[in-house]
């Protein structure tokens, strides 16, 4: 095991030669001249002797600190290029998301320019179905349920916010039409449909509305799809309707709004936690998330 001194102690030593100054290192590593003294008097106790005088003229290196400032710089270099051995193929190598359909379509991929732009080097390359012989295939993936998946860094990236919609056909003189009157459209997740429409009635106290009547569909876009058409009343996350609210294709039959309890959630694998283009698009997407 190799005996070494603080990594840092060394970085702020190496940034004090270059400024010839205490206070000049200290702005350029944003911290104070105070930490700067201190990391300096550690190496200095560690290596048995002192780096630097002060004379008239300011701050200089002493003998064994003008030795140590090139092999120390050299050292520096070597380990940077190491680094960017392994971290810019990385960067440069596609990342692969699983992600539900109607996420992909609604949510990301319109927001993917913008990562794009930012990340030019990171290819993407987003699926929406892989069996259990391809799941180490798969960098991280977005998936819509209740918990953090075990076994995984699993982090909630936002939960949905539904509402009821109709298309402005079922509108009549500007009310809403009545519940009764139209099926109510239902997802079927994992064998049975989200309990949404349950949620929303109970929220309105409205226990006149039996919420399993209707028509059940196997993915989110086809409910919208069938609620533009009129064929339906829907309840929805307004996250993947956005388009569709702000053009008035589809309005709000109620103005209650129900968080929860489902959500996206971010699941990497542990062995995946260091790569960064993992780490930047999870970064990327949080914050696109919470915007």
């Amino acid at each position: 095991m190799r005996e070494l001194p603080s990594l840092n102690a060394l970085r702020v030593f190496e940034e004090v030669a270059r400024h010839s100054s205490f206070s000049r290192a200290a702005l350029a590593l944003n911290v104070t001249q105070g930490a700067v003294s201190r990391q300096i008097k550690q190496l200095e106790q560690y290596l048995g002797v002192a780096l630097f005088i002060r004379t008239t003229q300011g701050l200089s290196l002493t003998p064994a600190g003008a030795a140590l400032v090139p092999q120390l710089a050299d050292a520096f270099d070597r380990m940077q290029q190491a680094l960017q051995g392994v971290r810019v193929p990385n960067l440069r190598q596609r990342l692969r998301i699983l992600a539900p359909p109607t996420y992909a379509t609604r949510w990301l991929s319109p927001r993917l320019k913008r990562f794009h732009q930012r990340y030019p080097d990171i290819a993407l390359s987003v699926r929406n179905d892989a069996g259990p012989e391809n799941q180490s295939e798969i960098d991280c993936r977005i998936r819509f349920g209740l918990h953090a998946a075990p076994g995984y860094y699993s982090h909630l990236l936002v939960l949905e916010r539904h509402i009821a919609v109709a298309s402005p056909e079922l509108f009549e003189h500007g009310q809403p039409p009545a519940l009764a009157a139209h099926p109510l459209l239902h997802i079927i997740h994992e064998g049975k449909h989200l309990q949404v429409w349950e949620n929303w009635l109970e929220a309105n106290g409205r226990d006149d509305v039996d919420p399993s009547q209707g028509l059940e569909f196997s993915t989110l876009d086809q409910v919208i799809h069938t609620a533009l058409a009129g064929g339906g009343l829907a309840v929805i996350d307004r996250q993947m309707i956005e388009r569709e609210l702000a053009c008035g294709q589809l309005l709000p039959i109620s103005p209650v709004e129900v968080s929860g309890p489902y959500g996206y959630w971010l699941d990497i694998p542990a062995s995946n936690q260091g790569l960064s283009k993992v780490t930047l698009f999870c970064e990327w997407l949080e914050s696109q998330s919470e915007s």
